[in-house]
């Protein structure tokens, strides 16, 4: 276990400005973010750029953070957002020959297996629940043993080695449906042997050196970089808070949830084609639980999530919350969503699959899916696939 954790380390620096404070940080996860960053960008100057340009923007946020327990997650998210807006403002060449070079790992057959995975496993992980892409960084980015997993994720040791290995086993799925084969037990070794390298000697100190000053000394290049990544992190955060809502929306139905309102809440103006259509069908399920969404109807939303996925809105979002608050926020977030539009459903397994949508006012959004003694249960958070066109 750590001696002082991220979050006291944030407290220090944001509440007394402590240097010492933020150089350990910088110290404790640089290898990290430089690690994630090189992938991204297969360049070693230029992820040297962007790890100095995540630390800049850690030390702009940490008033913010500062209570947060999952910084390694926040530092790889902002990571992987500050590397993509690099890679689309001044590595477009670079990009294109990248999406190539994967393609024609497809065809491959006999070449080294982490040589396939390289380029493909941070938007695997990125694609992983929250709760999932934790325990994978925190097992494997920073070597964590399961016991010290269950402590930082709420659970046991136990629990966590079950988390690790489903994990493990979706990124499986992924790289399989990429034309990479392996067993868990493989991808295990390569992700723990290889996840993450030991940043330059020197970029630890330089990093320190400009980070604590917010910037002033950095780059011109370097703050370019820099709006263009705060810009995309807002634009991230406004997302996930329609996500959060959503989540909560279907998870809604623990004990406390599924009781019948005893003063219902008026809804927002549904469209024509919102109406309860049963849980036949993945499309079916999420319709069905728009419909109740904008009635604020708890009994019916709660039966269209699984008992594991309103198990944890229960210990989350729902915590504390009265059934009227909820509705009123089912009803509100119903509205935000507006009418909806099936792209298509991914098949997974038998009993697993990810339903694509067209939101009006959300964009582009997918949906985990899981099959219950017959009927389509909502199984995982809500995720964008990119802003609402116009």
């Amino acid at each position: 276990m750590q001696t002082t954790d991220d979050s006291a380390l944030l407290r220090q620096y944001a509440e007394n400005n402590s240097d010492d404070a933020f150089a350990a940080l910088v110290g404790r996860h640089i290898n990290l973010v430089y690690s994630v960053a090189l992938r991204q960008v297969g360049d070693p100057h230029h992820a040297q750029e962007i790890t100095q340009a995540v630390f800049i923007i850690l030390a702009r946020k940490a008033a913010q953070l500062r209570h947060d327990k999952a910084l390694s997650s926040w530092l790889f998210q902002t990571t992987r957002l500050t590397a993509n807006n690099f890679i689309r403002s001044e590595m477009r060449r670079r990009h294109r020959e990248n999406e190539a070079y994967m393609q024609s790992i497809v065809d491959e057959s006999g070449s080294n297996i982490w040589e396939k995975i390289a380029p493909l496993l941070e938007p695997a992980v990125a694609a992983l629940n929250e709760q999932d892409r934790r325990a994978i960084l925190l097992r494997f980015y920073e070597g964590r043993n399961l016991h010290d997993v269950g402590l930082a994720l709420g659970a046991s040791e136990d629990a966590a080695k079950k988390r690790v290995n489903r994990a493990l086993e979706k990124l499986q799925r992924f790289f399989s449906k990429r034309g990479v084969y392996s067993t868990t037990a493989v991808l295990a070794g390569l992700i723990s042997a290889n996840s993450v390298q030991a940043a330059p000697v020197a970029l630890s100190r330089s990093v320190t050196a400009v980070a604590i000053t917010k910037g002033a000394t950095a780059s011109s290049s370097t703050l370019t970089l820099i709006k263009g990544a705060m810009k995309l992190m807002a634009w991230t955060k406004a997302k996930t808070a329609v996500i959060v809502g959503v989540v909560a929306i279907m998870a809604a139905g623990t004990t406390t949830l599924a009781v019948h309102n005893r003063h219902p809440v008026k809804g927002p103006n549904l469209p024509a084609s919102w109406a309860f259509v049963g849980y036949a069908t993945p499309a079916a399920t999420f319709q069905s639980a728009l419909w109740a969404m904008g009635k604020g109807d708890l009994k019916t939303i709660a039966a269209s999530y699984t008992a594991e996925f309103g198990n944890q809105f229960k210990e989350t979002a729902g915590k504390g919350k009265s059934d009227n608050e909820l509705a009123a926020m089912f009803t509100q977030i119903a509205g935000m969503i507006g009418n909806f539009q099936t792209v298509s459903t991914e098949a997974v397994s038998d009993d697993e699959a990810i339903l694509h949508f067209r939101a009006a006012r959300m964009g582009n959004a997918s949906v985990s899916m899981k099959k219950v003694d017959g009927e389509w249960k909502i199984s995982g958070n809500i995720t964008t696939d990119g802003p609402a066109k116009r």
